[in-house]
């Protein structure tokens, strides 16, 4: 079960007029696309409802989200502009790279040494430096309350709700988010925007291999590719993360988590 970042629209995300990068890939070199559930079972992307059915679900879930945030005597939010027309971003950190985000987060946020490597498919949550930051109650950051959706909002605060597929989650917003991330440079790198852009393209993860012509092995299988950077994924999750509160910011558009 991989990990995309999405910013757009909740009503073509819910109504599956978007498409991963995996997707995007597949499809410009020939390849067929199906999702998959964890437990092995292919995902049905036949729409049970219209775009129009889901984006007026989705603009009275907006509508009482935004009132029910409201302080009492204070203006109401405006309400973003949800269509299905709207453009969208896109990106895949995967869960490995989004770890290792939150490793340097919680190691610079309490001045501890961030380890040289992380494992393949490590289980992130439960670090120990992580997991401290977590369920710190001086350092509230919604990356690590499980946070899945940032709406639109300049204000930053977190708070528990149902989403339009009413699974409650953990939900924040778009200047809760960007504070966090202005933190994490801060603490860590101090780069300048055109550098954090540029670690797309420089980091990230190595390529693994295919199979040996012999079939004997495949690159995946040695230390080098079972290990990764720690700085270099998180460095790679990151410019994504930036790059989806720019386009957000410019869009007025939610962020979510896909998996």
């Amino acid at each position: 079960m991989g990990l995309d970042i999405y910013a757009g629209t909740l009503t073509r995300y819910y109504a599956h007029n978007w498409k991963s990068t995996v997707q995007q890939w597949a499809e410009e070199n020939g390849y067929a696309f199906q999702k998959i559930t964890p437990d092995g079972a292919e995902v049905d992307d036949e729409e049970e409802m219209s775009p129009a059915e889901v984006q007026e679900i989705v603009e009275n879930w907006r509508d009482q989200i935004l009132a029910a945030i409201t302080a009492p005597g204070h203006k109401p939010y405006t309400p973003w502009t949800e269509d299905n027309e709207k453009p969208y971003y896109t990106d895949k950190p995967d869960w490995d790279a989004f770890g290792a985000m939150l490793l340097v987060a919680a190691c610079h946020s309490y001045e501890e040494p961030v380890p040289d490597k992380v494992e393949k498919d490590w289980d992130f949550m439960e670090h120990p430096i992580i997991a401290r930051l977590s369920e710190d109650k001086e350092r509230i950051w919604s990356l690590f309350r499980g946070a899945t959706l940032w709406i639109p909002i300049s204000d930053a605060f977190l708070f528990q709700a149902p989403l339009p597929t009413e699974n409650v989650a953990a939900i924040g917003t778009m200047g809760g988010l960007k504070k966090e991330l202005e933190r994490l440079n801060a603490l860590a790198w101090q780069a300048d925007e055109n550098t954090i852009l540029s670690w797309l393209d420089t980091e990230g993860y190595p390529v693994d291999g295919s199979i040996d012509l012999d079939g004997q092995y495949s690159k995946a299988d040695i230390p080098e590719y079972t290990q990764y950077s720690t700085e270099s994924l998180a460095k790679f999750a990151f410019s994504m993360f930036w790059q989806a509160i720019q386009f957000a910011e410019k869009y007025q558009v939610p962020i979510l988590l896909d998996y």
